[in-house]
């Protein structure tokens, strides 16, 4: 797609017992990328979360509901949510991966697609990105700190690629670096899966720009993140690593 066409991005918002932050984060995408169209990526959430999505979509037609039957982890949800944005080929020129709970500002929405969107000199892919001048994180204690940088250090150390930030999830992906990767050779499940595209792009030779973003800490739910969720991506480097070798 030349830089002269319109972009027609696809925002993919995974959601799980987020009833009260799904409103106001798809409106306030809508605010930020007029154009777009949202998918909210229910995995049965108990709160009625889907339900309330399912009202959304009918009051605005840039809204659609993909319902998964059970929790299967973040990894899984958005590569259905890619899987659906690619059946679509003529609809969707960006696929944008983010958060539901407010922690990706939506305001940095156009930087990130415009990043992609920028003929021959654009991206492949572009990152939200707290680790790059400019970026940061708001509210987090220091354990939290200490983690995520640790993590992005490891990964980046284990899989030898320079990405400052390889653990983020606010990401705008080219239709075409998504349609070119091999979706069903992802293994991560949880939020390993974040360091596992960005990987596997990177090894195909796709280009990627790390935009910086301020990252909050959400005010309203409880945080997914779990030890459970950490060891999965320790584990997750090393295989691929050792895959490569």
């Amino acid at each position: 797609m030349s830089a002269a066409e319109s972009p027609r991005p696809l925002v993919l918002l995974p959601t799980y017992n987020e009833r009260d932050n799904v409103e106001p984060i798809t409106a306030a995408i809508l605010a930020a990328l007029p154009d777009a169209r949202v998918l909210i990526i229910d995995d049965g959430s108990p709160d009625g979360t889907g339900e309330l999505a399912d009202g959304l979509a009918a009051a605005d037609a840039r809204v659609h509901v993909l319902h998964r039957r059970a929790k299967e982890g973040l990894g899984r949800a958005y590569l259905a949510g890619i899987d659906w944005a690619l059946e679509h080929p003529s609809r969707f020129t960006h696929i944008i991966t983010m958060d539901a709970d407010f922690s990706h500002d939506p305001a940095y929405l156009p930087g990130l697609l415009a990043a992609v969107h920028a003929g021959e000199g654009g991206a492949d892919f572009s990152i939200g990105s707290r680790y790059v001048p400019g970026g940061g994180t708001r509210g987090w204690s220091l354990g939290r700190r200490l983690l995520s940088r640790g993590g992005g250090l490891y990964a980046r150390t284990i899989l030898g690629f320079g990405l400052r930030d390889p653990t983020a999830g606010y990401v705008c992906y080219g239709r075409g670096a998504l349609a070119a990767l091999d979706r069903r050779a992802v293994a991560a499940s949880g939020y390993g899966f974040q360091i596992e595209m960005k990987y596997r792009l990177v090894r195909a030779g796709q280009r990627a720009r790390e935009l910086p973003i301020v990252f909050p800490d959400r005010e309203r739910g409880a945080s997914k993140m779990t030890p459970k969720i950490a060891v999965e991506a320790v584990g997750l480097c090393l295989r691929l690593r050792l895959r490569r070798s």
